[in-house]
């Protein structure tokens, strides 16, 4: 559930009656999506030069007219200039969930045009714009990213230098000082696709691959705000780059914000 940031407030008494303000607002791993999950990502993806494509099938009948036609699947593709990475807006599509939230986005990379994924990295609705933005600027300027760089200190680094503590269970794991945000190298869920083959021959009752996830959670049992999953294959550098933005002490803009976290934020009027 998200509300209007001004609640508790006084308006601007120069906006138009109705109007929104917008806010500076802080921690941003707690700051939510905006209720823009997809805008903020695609204007980014806009600036970076990757390509559009929407593909729509559904069923129609015959003498049926183009307003009752039954879409089944809309699917909204953006492609970087070179086809070998790409992020797939799906909340359109009937998403699988990821700590019961829905997935919003799908990021891909491979080798070459002709092969499948090595890699996939999935974001729930909720999860901060620019940090879904910046992981993607930095999987454009990556020269080569399907091959997984094997140093997860660089996941590790890129948080705690933003005041997030190490886990002591865990030497790859990290959370913020609220507790309420973890960014963790550990085994990943169901349907996560990797090229790893252990992601596919791994037997139930047998630990699969481990790969970066990332999760919100306000308060023990209580719903996340928002859930990430690197799959194992997944570049370290590029999980960092989110890492860092996800943790960055820099504000963000925003408008309506998680009422679970409402009273864990700053604020200071924008403008």
């Amino acid at each position: 559930m998200e509300a209007p940031l001004y609640s508790g407030f006084p308006l601007d008494p120069s906006a138009p009656m109705g109007a929104t303000c917008a806010y500076s607002v802080s921690p941003r791993h707690l700051a939510g999506d905006d209720g823009r999950p997809y805008d903020a990502v695609a204007d980014a993806l806009g600036g970076l030069g990757w390509t559009s494509l929407t593909t729509v099938r559904g069923r129609r009948e015959p003498d049926e007219a183009p307003e009752d036609r039954q879409v089944l699947r809309s699917t909204v593709l953006h492609i970087a200039h070179d086809a070998l990475r790409w992020a797939q807006w799906v909340l359109a599509d009937e998403p699988f969930h990821l700590g019961d939230l829905p997935i919003a986005w799908q990021v891909s990379a491979r080798t070459d045009t002709s092969d499948l994924a090595e890699w996939s990295a999935y974001f729930t609705t909720g999860v901060p714009g620019e940090a879904v933005a910046d992981f993607l600027a930095a999987l454009d300027a990556h020269p080569r990213p399907a091959v997984p760089l094997v140093r997860p200190e660089l996941v590790v680094d890129a948080v705690t230098a933003h005041g997030w503590l190490r886990d002591v269970d865990q030497s790859a794991g990290t959370t913020d000082p609220t507790f309420i945000s973890h960014v963790s190298l550990g085994e990943v869920p169901p349907l996560i696709q990797d090229a790893d083959p252990r992601a596919m021959t791994a037997e139930p009752d047998e630990p699969g691959p481990s790969g970066w996830q990332a999760w919100a959670q306000p308060a023990p049992g209580a719903p996340y705000l928002w859930a990430v999953s690197f799959s194992a294959s997944a570049p370290h550098d590029l999980v960092a780059a989110f890492a860092a933005s996800l943790s960055s002490t820099a504000s963000v803009l925003r408008r309506l914000i998680p009422e679970a976290t409402r009273e864990r934020l700053r604020w200071t009027r924008a403008g």
